[in-house]
């Protein structure tokens, strides 16, 4: 299945060791990128991206839930919540009655259990992302820490295979740790692609001939007459602008064509991936339900799956060392070459820098009305996607009593359906002539309706009925549809969109902005449902906040107007280039920081 997938990518094969440009700093490896090394590129992504899905997306909200509940006790008469009395799928019959379990002191239900876990894991994510980005781009440590986060985060997930129900308190630690180490990796990951693109032999080849039509034309200048000043001036100044406008319809770099072609298929075969897995996961729990392995506990089928996930993980990422290149960066120097203290005082620098230069950008995007709009409507929206994920999971598990198989059908649905969406939206919009921001809208209203299709059965006549409302099992798949084909809607053009925005020259450093704003808000949604599960004993009445939270984007989106919001950027980007302040000062400093002897 996979080796079909990666015989489709389309990679020159370049001679080994052949540098194709000059040296941009002393130690940089620009020899051609490989076929070899694109595979390794995918392969990483195939390893993590099944952690994303089948464990973060899938089976760790149930695991976690389960593991307290095994350890819990109800609510009023204080009996084990599972035991003789309990349902085979280890639920308590009693609708009423919650099932807390204890930790810190504080006595909470096992769904919110699982929900302050992730609320915790994505902010120590978010903080971990800003302090450590900085350090990818120096040395050896690219390579490094990918392999680092990589066997890190896998070991995380087979770990869960010794975690029973009486140690049940060490699961957040190793969810926090493994949620921090995927979230990591992508970003060190994501900075291999510029590095691949740059060297890659087809850049190098379009770069070698518009170099010689340049001489070609500048030829022909000479022989001419043209000078360097008159109407002739003026006609090419038109020219180079309008060839430099990056928001021209037909401005699109190689590099930028090239990188959207790799970055694409590296998502589609890591959602190849996870739908295998996830395929593999329902098989191995259908098998271990007929073993007395599900008998002696209810998360013993879930735990090994979790190792499932974290094998998969670790071999891929084996595959990706091999295949990769270390790529290093500049040299962090140092005052004394064996001093381990110096060194470390360095990197300690650096993620001062890092978080310095994030909140330089953000003085610069409070200048920007759009961007500044849009970063709000992204914070809330990003939130919201965040714990309509995970609130879904949990209410099939302890609402609508789904059984483990069941869920994980519900994920490969829903996944499939984000694949899907990515390519479907695109089509929409051009079909019907929308604006960017007019199908981000779109997609947040279709969004709307799953949390209002939950709160139906709040109405006493519906109620009822016994369907409609999510009240029956069946009723949460369309909805996972939905889900999925939004989110994949969601995903792409916000991103995209909030490209347009942004001062050409600054894309680094406000997409980290993007990502922090992303990470940044996703801890909030699902610490509030917590809240409300703990007070309310169900999963159901986080729909109530998840359809305000919905919601309140959509007014900054329409507000926002993109080609303001260009002539903005490009403004702001003339004016940081002639600013002391502006990226080209924060480049200086970072080079005076790692040049600076102690």
């Amino acid at each position: 299945m996979f080796a079909s997938l990666l015989d489709a990518v389309k990679v020159p094969p370049p001679s080994e060791g052949v540098q194709q440009r000059r040296p941009r700093y002393a130690g940089e490896d620009t020899t051609s990128t490989s076929r070899r090394e694109i595979l390794g590129w995918y392969a990483y992504g195939m390893a993590a991206e099944v952690f994303a899905v089948c464990g973060v997306g899938s089976f760790l909200p149930i695991t976690l839930e389960q593991l307290a509940r095994e350890h819990g006790t109800l609510q009023t008469s204080h009996l084990p919540c599972v035991g003789d009395r309990t349902a085979n799928n280890g639920t308590q019959p009693g609708e009423n009655e919650q099932c807390l379990v204890g930790l810190l002191g504080l006595q909470m239900n096992t769904a919110s259990f699982a929900m302050y876990t992730f609320s915790l894991a994505v902010l120590v994510q978010a903080l971990t992302l800003i302090s450590f980005s900085a350090l990818a781009d120096y040395e050896n440590n690219r390579k490094t820490l990918l392999m680092i986060f990589g066997f890190i985060g896998s070991a995380t997930s087979m770990l869960f295979i010794f975690i029973a129900p009486p140690v049940f308190f060490l699961a957040p630690i190793v969810v926090v740790i493994g949620v921090t180490c995927l979230g990591s990796s992508f970003v060190v990951l994501n900075s291999y692609l510029p590095v691949l693109v740059a060297n890659d032999p087809s850049i190098q080849e379009t770069k070698k001939e518009e170099g010689e039509e340049l001489s070609e034309l500048h030829r022909n200048e000479d022989a001419s007459g043209w000078n360097s000043w008159g109407d002739e001036e003026d006609s090419l100044d038109g020219v180079a602008e309008d060839h430099q406008d990056p928001h021209a319809p037909n401005s699109s770099s190689p590099e930028l064509q090239l990188s959207t072609q790799i970055s694409s298929k590296g998502v589609g075969l890591g959602y190849s991936a996870a739908v295998f897995v996830q395929c593999l996961s329902i098989l191995l729990l259908v098998t271990l339900s007929k073993t007395p392995l599900a008998k002696a506990s209810g998360t013993l089928p879930l735990r090994f799956v979790l190792l499932l996930v974290g094998i998969w993980w670790c071999a891929f990422t084996f595959v990706a060392r091999r295949l990769l290149r270390p790529r290093p960066g500049p040299a962090l120097s140092t005052s004394t070459p064996n001093g381990s203290r110096s060194r470390w005082r360095v990197w300690l620098r650096l993620m001062g820098f890092a978080w310095k230069s994030l909140w330089r950008t953000v003085k610069v995007a409070m200048q920007l009305r759009e961007v500044l709009l849009f970063l709000v409507a992204w914070f809330l929206l990003s939130d919201a996607m965040a714990t309509v994920s995970g609130t879904a999971i949990l209410f099939a598990r302890t609402e609508l009593k789904m059984s483990t198989t069941a869920v994980g059908l519900l994920s490969i649905t829903a996944t499939l359906s984000g694949m899907t969406g990515a390519f479907l939206w695109p089509h929409v919009s051009r079909r019907f002539g929308l604006e960017p921001n007019h199908t981000i809208i779109l997609c947040i209203a279709l969004f709307e309706i799953i949390p209002l299709y939950g709160m139906l059965a709040y109405i006493p006549f519906i109620k009822n009925w016994g369907v409609i409302g999510l009240q029956q099992p069946w009723e949460i798949f369309p909805l996972a549809i939905v889900h999925g084909t939004v989110s994949g809607g969601l995903a792409s053009y916000c991103r995209s969109f909030f490209g347009l925005l942004i001062p050409p020259g600054s894309e680094a450093a406000f997409y980290a902005l993007y990502a922090a704003t992303d990470k940044g808000s996703s801890f909030i949604g699902p610490a509030i449902v917590g809240m409300l599960i703990d007070t309310t004993g169900q999963v159901r009445s986080g729909f109530f906040f998840i359809a305000v939270l919905i919601v309140l984007p959509i007014p900054l989106v329409w507000m926002v107007n993109a080609d303001k919001g260009r002539r903005e950027a490009v403004a702001m980007a003339q004016s940081l280039d002639t600013s002391h302040g502006g990226p080209a000062g924060d480049v200086q400093e970072a080079e005076g920081l790692l040049a600076r002897h102690e």
